[in-house]
C-alpha cells in the first residue's frame, strides 16, 4: 500500500468515505475476544488508510525494502490502492484490489475467462493475522514475499486493528442509487433558471438516458443475438449492459438558504448514486456542500461560480469559473508591466458574486506573483458604473492599468475613456462578465483594451470523445459569424453533451462496480478528453477542475470586428 504514484498522465481524483455509523465485527490480533467497532473507529481507520494518520495524530511510518523507514504521507493505502480500495491496472503496473470484498475470499485463479476451482485458488482468504503480516512483512498467507513497492508499514496492535476493521467495510456493498437492474441519477435545477436553459441542460441528459435504455430492450430481446452482443461490446460488460439508467430531476425552490434542508428530502426519500450536470441562479455552494456531506459525487455542474477548496472531493467541476479569469488577467498584465514595471494598478469591482470572484482570483495570482495589492474601488451597489464614478476613479487614482470587474452595464461609463487625459495605459475586462455586448466595446477603446476569454477559438470535429483530436494550431483570430457557440443555450447543451459522453466512458471503465468513490477514481485515472469550450479536460493530483486556461483577446477596428488572441491559452 505505498504511494509511488504512477498516474501521471490521467486525473487523480483522491475522495472521502466514512461509513459512519456501521458496525462490522472485529477479530482481535491476539487472544481477546472479537470486538464490534464503532463509526469512531472505522473513522481512525480510515484515516490511517487514506492519509496515513494515526489516532493520536501522528504519522503513519513505513520503509520499502531494504530503506529506512518514512513518514506515512508518503505511503498512504489509498493512493496506489485508490480511495475505493479496488486498485487499478496503469502503465502496466498492476496494483490489487485490498477492499473487504476481496481481501478476505481467495482470489481464484481464471483460464480463459473462466473462474477455477476454489481449491486451485491463488491464495486463501486473509485473517486478521495474516494481514497484519502482510503489512508489516510483506508475506502473503502463502508465505511469498509480495513485490518490492509494497511499504512495510509500523503499525501497534491496536492501530493495526482499527486498520483492518476499515478494510472489512471499504467498497463491500454497492452505493445507494444501485439496485439489481438499475443505476439512477439526479440533477439539480433551480426554479429561477430560464425555461429555455434549464432545458437545454435536461435535453442531452434524457437523451443520453433513453439511449442507453433503448440499448437495454436490445439487450434483452431473446431473438436477437446480434444486438445482444453489440450491447456487450458497447458497454464492456453484460452487468452494465443489462442495467437501465433513470435521471430525477430536483427542482429547488425560494431562496438559497433553504436548499439544503431540500436537497436533504429528495436525497432521503429518493436515493441516488450520483448528481450529473445541474443549473442553479447564483453561487452552486449550497450544493456543493451538500453532495461533500452526504459523499454523492456530483459532476460537471454547470456554474461560474463554484467552490474553491483544496480539501473537498466530491464535485468536480469544469472550470473554477470566473475566479479563473482573474487568475489568467493576473499572469497577462504581469507581463505588460514587466517584472519591475510602474505605474499604479487599480481595479473596479461590482459586489456580485461574479465581480468578487474575478477580483479575488485577480488578487490571489497578483500577490503570489509578488506584486503589491491593487487600489481596489467597489461600484455603488444598485447603480452602473456611471461616467461620473469612472472620471472621478481616473483623476483620484491616476492608474496605469485599470481591470474593471463590470457586466454589460458598464459600457456606458467606458466611453469617459475615449477623451479623458488620464486614460490608463491598459483597460482590463471580463468576457463572460460582458456576455455578447462584448462587441459592443466601442471601436476607439478596443485599441488598450483587453478582455478574458474563457472558451476555444475553433469547435471540436463531432466526433466520439476520446477519439478526437484537437487541432494542432489555431486561427489567429476569430470572426463575430464564427464564434462556436453563440448563445448561452448553445453553451450549456454543448457542455452538457460532452458531460454523457464522459458518464458514458466512466461507467464502462467502472466494470460493474458500483460504488460512489470508484466513480471518481475511475475519472482520477482517465485520459485526457477534448472539450468543444475549452479545449482539453485535464485533472491532476488533488485537482478539481478539469480545465485551467483563459485566452486575452481584443477586439479587432472596424464595424465586424474580430477577436484577436493576445495569450496562449493561460494554464493556471
Amino acid at each position: 500500500m505505498n504511494d509511488v504514484k504512477p498516474r501521471g498522465a490521467g486525473w487523480r481524483l483522491l475522495t472521502l468515505a466514512v461509513f459512519a455509523g456501521a458496525l462490522l465485527p472485529l477479530a482481535s490480533l491476539t487472544t481477546a475476544p472479537a470486538l464490534a467497532a464503532t463509526a469512531q473507529e472505522l473513522h481512525q481507520g480510515e484515516r490511517i488508510y487514506r492519509e496515513g494518520i494515526l489516532p493520536g495524530g501522528e504519522r503513519l511510518r513505513a520503509s520499502l525494502k531494504g530503506e529506512p523507514a518514512a513518514p506515512g504521507l508518503t505511503f498512504t493505502c489509498a493512493s496506489c490502492h485508490l480511495r475505493s480500495g479496488l486498485g487499478a491496472l496503469d502503465d502496466g503496473i498492476y496494483v490489487p484490489p485490498v477492499n473487504g470484498e476481496k481481501l478476505f475470499k481467495p482470489a481464484p485463479k481464471f483460464y480463459k475467462g473462466i473462474e477455477q476451482d476454489a481449491a486451485d485458488a491463488l491464495r486463501p482468504a486473509y485473517t486478521d493475522e495474516s494481514l497484519a503480516e502482510l503489512l508489516r512483512s510483506g508475506k502473503d498467507p502463502n508465505g511469498k514475499t509480495v513485490g518490492d513497492g509494497m511499504p512495510r508499514y509500523q503499525l501497534a496492535d491496536k492501530d493495526m486493528r482499527l486498520l483492518i476493521a476499515y478494510l472489512k467495510t471499504l467498497s463491500t456493498q454497492f452505493s445507494p442509487g444501485v439496485t439489481d437492474t438499475g443505476i439512477k441519477f439526479a440533477t439539480i435545477v433551480s426554479d429561477n433558471v430560464p425555461r429555455e436553459q434549464s432545458e437545454a441542460m435536461l435535453t442531452p441528459l434524457n437523451f443520453f438516458v433513453n439511449l442507453k435504455n433503448g440499448q437495454l430492450r436490445s439487450f434483452s430481446n431473446p431473438r436477437s443475438s446480434k444486438s445482444r452482443l453489440m450491447a456487450e461490446n458497447m458497454f464492456t460488460s453484460r452487468e452494465l449492459a443489462s442495467k437501465s439508467l433513470s435521471l430525477l430531476r430536483w427542482t429547488l425552490t425560494g431562496p438559497p438558504e433553504s436548499w439544503r434542508a431540500q436537497l436533504e428530502e429528495y436525497n432521503r426519500k429518493e436515493p441516488v448514486f450520483a448528481v450529473v450536470g445541474g443549473r442553479v441562479q447564483g453561487p452552486w455552494q449550497p450544493v456543493h456542500q451538500f453532495c461533500e456531506q452526504n459523499k454523492i459525487p456530483c459532476l460537471f455542474p454547470d456554474t461560474d461560480l463554484p467552490v474553491l477548496s483544496d480539501k473537498d472531493w466530491y464535485t468536480l467541476y469544469p472550470s473554477k469559473g470566473y475566479f479563473q479569469e482573474g487568475e489568467s488577467a493576473a499572469h497577462f498584465l504581469i507581463g505588460k508591466r514587466g517584472t519591475h514595471g510602474k505605474g499604479k494598478l487599480v481595479q473596479i469591482v461590482r459586489k456580485a458574486p461574479q465581480g468578487q470572484a474575478l477580483s479575488a482570483g485577480f488578487q490571489k495570482a497578483w500577490r503570489e506573483l509578488g506584486q503589491k495589492p491593487p487600489v481596489t474601488v467597489f461600484v455603488p451597489e444598485g447603480q452602473p458604473l456611471s461616467t461620473e464614478f469612472l472620471r472621478g476613479v481616473l483623476q483620484r487614482e491616476k492608474p496605469a492599468q485599470l481591470v474593471v470587474w463590470d457586466d454589460a452595464s458598464a459600457l456606458p461609463g467606458l466611453e469617459v475613456l475615449k477623451e479623458s487625459k488620464a486614460r490608463p495605459e491598459v483597460l482590463l475586462l471580463s468576457g463572460r462578465y460582458l456576455g455578447d455586448s462584448l462587441w459592443e466595446l466601442p471601436e476607439p477603446l478596443r485599441g488598450f483594451t483587453y478582455l478574458t476569454y474563457p472558451r476555444i477559438f475553433q469547435a471540436l470535429p463531432r466526433q466520439t470523445m476520446g477519439r478526437t483530436q484537437i487541432p494542432a494550431d489555431q486561427k489567429p483570430s476569430l470572426r463575430k459569424a464564427e464564434v462556436p457557440i453563440r448563445s448561452e443555450v448553445q453553451r450549456i447543451t454543448a457542455e452538457t453533451s460532452t458531460l454523457t459522453q464522459l458518464l458514458t466512458l466512466l461507467l464502462m471503465d467502472m466494470k460493474g462496480n458500483y460504488y460512489r468513490d470508484n466513480l471518481l477514481d475511475v475519472a482520477g485515472m482517465m485520459a485526457d478528453q477534448p472539450h468543444p469550450l475549452y479545449g482539453r479536460l485535464s485533472f491532476g493530483a488533488g485537482q478539481r477542475y478539469a480545465s485551467r486556461g483563459c485566452y486575452i483577446v481584443q477586439l479587432s477596428p472596424g464595424p465586424n470586428p474580430e477577436l484577436v488572441k493576445k495569450s496562449g491559452w493561460s494554464a493556471q
